[in-house]
């Protein structure tokens, strides 16, 4: 049995954010039915589209082990349908523009008179407030959630991450709300209403530097490389390169190979327990107990000078040879490791971390598998849904239509794969 069995969620999402959350909850085995448009779909099935004629893996990577319904929630005959749907499911889950679901006629008051155990969760850019209607993307989030304004290097300007932390970040937040509410339905009998502000998860995500802007009250952040450099501190937490967040001295240095490889670089930290273990690896034995070595505060003023000689004796070894060599030592250190090096990682496959998928357009692909183990609900990663590929089966054996109700929902234009179905 999976953790999730038996909880039937209405995914009103699309793009990212919301699909994220959705698809950790059809991992775990909930059954998702994301509501898609007659004959177009969530808009990522064709946004960099890499394949002709099929679903983009922009769209397939984020919408695993879900069944798609294609219903018009503006036609009567699918408002019809889709208030089935609300009082036979547990949850709704939406990111839509504000307001979007109070026109279409089930904002929250309405829904809580058709199912008053439904949990309605939702993905906004900002919480309630002056911004609450604005228009909110990835980036976007990323510099109003102070992430951007700490990333970078010091002389320049500030840098958004890879990382997609305002949406699959925001949508990993929402996923532990629904799980929540879920928990304590079981207690009150009561929905709720869950709402995860892309602002406030990338804030969440960005904690430490929130912990330094206070601790500035009280006099540098010595941990900084523009500590030892001497150079002062303005009022806001400042960007720190690739300084560690937890106070122990790091950066990223380049390993052999540098020279024609983007990514033969190794992040090291010198640790103060190891510092001794540091010094006998790169061939400074001296500095174990030298004066203005011997000490962490001792050193901050000479952080860069010993990094450019640890740098000398990374690049003389691969960064997995810096792994073997560190690891044994408990010298902290990390290969920057690319998507390429990632996605063919015979580990991360046999964990599940990367999984293959076949496609019915598309063929195979890689994907992204489900980051979080449960030992008694293993994931199987099942490929994504093709555009009211379960239309039918939900109208049947969800809803309980009959061969006739569905024939008449079909001829209504209300939903668009059963038309299709039954013109074949």
């Amino acid at each position: 049995m999976k953790a999730l069995e038996g909880v039937k969620i209405l995914d009103f999402t699309h793009v990212q954010s919301g699909p994220t959350c959705t698809q950790l909850l059809a991992w775990f085995g909930a059954d998702v039915i994301k509501v898609e448009r007659p004959g177009v779909g969530d808009a990522t099935r064709k946004q960099l589209q890499d394949v002709p004629d099929a679903d983009s893996l922009y769209f397939t990577m984020l919408n695993h082990n879900k069944r798609s319904i294609e219903l018009n929630s503006k036609d009567e005959t699918g408002k019809e349908v889709l208030t089935r749907l609300v009082q036979e499911c547990d949850v709704l889950v939406e990111n839509f523009a504000p307001g979007a679901l109070d026109r279409m006629g089930f904002g929250w008051e309405a829904i809580q008179k058709i199912n008053p155990r439904m949990i309605m969760a939702s993905v906004k850019g900002f919480g309630p407030g002056k911004y609450e209607d604005c228009k909110v993307y990835e980036n976007v989030a990323q510099c109003a959630g102070g992430s951007a304004s700490t990333t970078g290097f010091l002389d320049g300007p500030p840098l958004v991450t890879g990382a997609q932390i305002g949406d699959s970040g925001t949508g990993l937040h929402l996923a532990l709300g629904i799980v929540t509410a879920l928990f304590q339905r079981e207690k009150t009998g009561k929905g709720q209403k869950v709402l995860a502000a892309m602002q406030d998860g990338v804030l969440n995500l960005a904690r430490v530097k929130l912990r330094d802007q206070q601790r500035l009250d009280h006099g540098p952040l010595k941990e900084y490389s523009q500590f030892g450099a001497g150079i002062p501190f303005g009022e806001a937490t400042p960007r720190a390169g690739n300084d560690s967040g937890g106070g122990q001295p790091g950066r990223i240095l380049k390993c052999k190979g540098w020279e024609t490889d983007p990514n033969a670089y190794t992040y090291f930290i010198t640790q103060a327990a190891v510092w001794k273990n540091v010094c006998d690896v790169i061939g400074e034995p001296d500095w174990k107990d030298a004066e203005g070595y011997a000490t962490p505060p001792e050193r901050l003023d000479k952080l860069d000078a010993i990094f450019a000689r640890i740098e000398e004796w990374t690049m003389t070894k691969t960064k997995f040879e810096v792994m073997d060599i560190c690891n044994p030592l408990n010298i902290p250190v990390g290969p920057i490791l690319s998507m390429k090096e990632i996605a063919e990682d015979e580990g991360l496959r046999a964990t599940g971390t990367i999984v293959e998928c076949d496609h019915p357009e598309r063929g195979r692909y890689v994907s992204v598998g489900c980051p979080i183990k449960l030992s008694d609900s293993p994931v199987e990663v099942e490929r994504s849904p093709l555009l009211g590929e379960h239309t039918e089966e939900i109208l049947k054996s969800v809803l309980g239509y009959s061969d006739e109700d569905v024939g008449r929902i079909a001829d209504s234009g209300a939903v668009g794969e059963v038309k299709k179905m039954a013109a074949e």
